[in-house]
């Protein structure tokens, strides 16, 4: 008798911790793993990852999360893989391991070469084709990078004998025993390699970056059929069905599948997207523009704004200043916090992401008195990710041609969304209506539906998007003018902070 396949494991493959989840055909959550592995940070500003350490704590988490629900490998339909995005890994296609650690999103090492570019006039260009800013953010200065400081590296990859990919990429070579070597249209589109257009690589960006072809993935369908996992990691083999950035899968899991639907994932950094339908448009306000996801060939369209820092700034509360034991004391020290007293945070503490893209700024701390306590402090973090994503959805609505009016509907995930208080202050900022889905896990759940949409376990965009369940939503309660006044209050903090003005 065959055994069924009624469930659908997934990797969300995140900055700091990797994690492992298993759902049933109904998208249910069965089980979940998650481990924490280190942060490197070798000089200021610059950030690194061991890839062994993200390959073999994703393994670790697999098979708990199977073990904990009680299942096999040939229980599972498909394994769907989505990953924090740009950071950037080459390895020898040989033996599998990376020349250098991976160069994580956050890092601000090639700062200086894209300011180069940017003043010889080349901003225009690669936005023009990739929808990006022109900033070390992404994968193609890090590649050259590498390529640069290692020796002999280039050389090797001229040759053919190394591979780039993001972390799913890699991820992907590594469990198929490198038989495919292959990334999904999301995560291309972060590289600042790809024609946002074309949907393929671009070689006038190859050139001007100085990355070789031969150590480019292939690009697929963000649901496709990418391979099957060596039997021996979990004990059977499990095919591989999707696969799509951390934000894109959420932007999936959030089932905004319709034109002018938005949400925003709060973890380690803050990212809003829109879907704007089957045409890319670029921003007049520096927002990006990304492919939101690709089924059946056929690309659909996102703006994103990126905010680096949301949840790190609360960490660093914890571990940096010691004001807080642990990140969930924030929002009720936040409520407990003097009224009387606005003190504005700009996290600018590796730059700052849109809608500035300075990457000069760091961070500063406005309004300090006497009285300035870790209840204070605690507010303005949390209030900071309320203003910044304020500022990227007003972007939004401007750049989009059907414009969202003032009741725009914000579906939110991620970590800091547990915080009651934090929500109901960004609905306050927002001015607008801030829904939490029953099911906090969106990244996970949208990696699993791609690979569900694959082995045929779930059904088309349109009926998936029936099944999204509401938990609560929040909304605006502060008088307009109080809203008004604190907004212009940020703005004059961020204004203070610029480098690039």
């Amino acid at each position: 008798m065959t055994h069924p396949k009624n469930f659908i494991l997934a990797i969300d493959q995140g900055t700091t911790s990797s994690r492992a989840m298993v759902f049933d055909q109904d998208l249910r959550k069965i089980s979940q793993s998650q481990q924490e592995f280190r942060q490197y940070f070798p000089q200021s500003g610059w950030v690194e990852h061991d890839p062994e350490e993200i390959f073999s704590s994703c393994l670790a988490v697999m098979r708990t999360a199977l073990a904990e629900a009680h299942l096999t490998a040939r229980d599972i339909a498909a394994l769907g893989i989505t990953n924090q995005r740009e950071t950037t890994v080459i390895w020898d296609r040989a033996t599998g391991k990376a020349i250098h650690p991976a160069i994580v999103w956050q890092d601000r090492r090639t700062s200086e070469r894209c300011s180069q570019l940017a003043a010889a006039g080349h901003g225009q260009m690669v936005t023009a084709k990739t929808g990006l800013i022109l900033d070390a953010y992404f994968s193609a200065t890090k590649i050259a990078w590498i390529l640069d400081h290692v020796p002999g590296a280039r050389a090797a990859a001229e040759r053919g004998d190394l591979a780039f990919g993001t972390v799913d990429c890699f991820l992907l070579w590594r469990l198929t025993g490198g038989a495919v070597h292959a990334t999904d249209a999301t995560n291309a589109a972060r590289t600042m390699l790809y024609d946002l257009g074309r949907g393929e690589w671009d070689e006038d960006l190859l050139s001007l970056l100085r990355v070789p072809p031969a150590i480019l993935p292939e690009i697929r369908d963000s649901a496709a059929d990418f391979g099957t996992s060596l039997p021996h990691f979990l004990a059977g083999a499990i095919k591989i069905g999707g696969m799509a950035g951390d934000q894109h899968a959420a932007l999936i899991g959030q089932a905004c599948f319709a034109p002018g639907m938005m949400k925003s994932t709060y973890g380690t950094g803050c990212f809003a997207l829109m879907n704007i339908g089957d045409h890319p448009i670029l921003s007049r306000h520096r927002l990006l523009t990304t492919v939101a996801y690709q089924l059946g060939g056929k690309r659909s369209y996102a703006l994103e704004g990126s905010i680096f820092i949301a949840g790190a700034a609360v960490q660093w509360l914890r571990d940096g200043l010691g004001v807080i034991k642990q990140a969930s004391d924030s929002g009720a020290m936040a409520a407990q916090s003097d009224p009387t007293q606005q003190l504005y945070l700009v996290p600018a503490f590796v730059g700052l992401g849109a809608p500035y893209w300075d990457s000069e700024a760091r961070g500063a701390i406005f309004g300090l008195t006497r009285n300035s306590g870790p209840k204070e402090l605690a507010r303005a973090a949390l209030e900071a990710v309320c203003f910044q994503t304020h500022d990227l959805l007003r972007a939004m609505r401007e750049d989009w041609p059907h414009r969202q009016d003032s009741t725009t509907i914000l579906r939110v995930d991620g970590g800091m969304t547990s915080s009651d208080w934090t929500m109901q202050r960004l609905a306050d900022i927002l001015g607008g209506t801030v829904d939490r889905p029953l099911e906090q896990e969106t990244t996970a759940m949208g990696a699993a539906y791609l690979a569900g949409l694959t082995a045929g376990l779930c059904p088309p965009p349109t009926e998936f998007a029936k099944n999204w369940r509401l938990e609560r939503r929040f909304s605006p309660g502060l008088a307009a003018t109080d809203r008004t006044r604190l907004i212009a209050g940020w703005h004059d903090a961020v204004g203070r902070t610029l480098v690039r003005k």
